[in-house]
């Protein structure tokens, strides 16, 4: 799973926003599940929805650019439902995909031990 890209994206939902980001949200995963790359796409709240831990991982950076490219149709709504707060990136995604994300100001972690399934 080297080449994978994972990452954990953590936003506050803004006020008045909620019914909106779920909406987003439906369209974004219904989306998503047609990008046949896409291992992980999992959406989380905590029990008041004020947050929400977007969890996904892809194969590769190919696959995680063509979601990027996806998210282009979203982008704007998603920035002006939530506010973003942590975003964590594992793997080693390559110049393309870091370019991509450079807006979110990721911080990137390499594996050192492990494996997945």
């Amino acid at each position: 799973m080297a080449s994978t890209v994972h990452w954990l994206l953590e936003v506050s939902v803004n006020e008045g926003q909620l019914e909106a980001f779920k909406a987003l949200m439906g369209e974004m995963v219904a989306a998503t599940q047609n990008e046949p790359d896409t291992l992980i796409y999992e959406w989380y709240f905590d029990e008041e929805k004020r947050t929400c831990q977007i969890n996904e991982r892809y194969r590769d950076s190919a696959a995680t650019m063509v979601h990027l490219q996806s998210f282009g149709g979203f982008a704007e709504r998603f920035m002006a439902a939530v506010t973003p707060v942590n975003f964590i990136v594992m793997g080693d995604p390559d110049m393309a995909v870091r370019e991509g994300l450079a807006g979110l100001n990721p911080t990137y972690l390499s594996q050192e031990a492990g494996f997945s399934r």
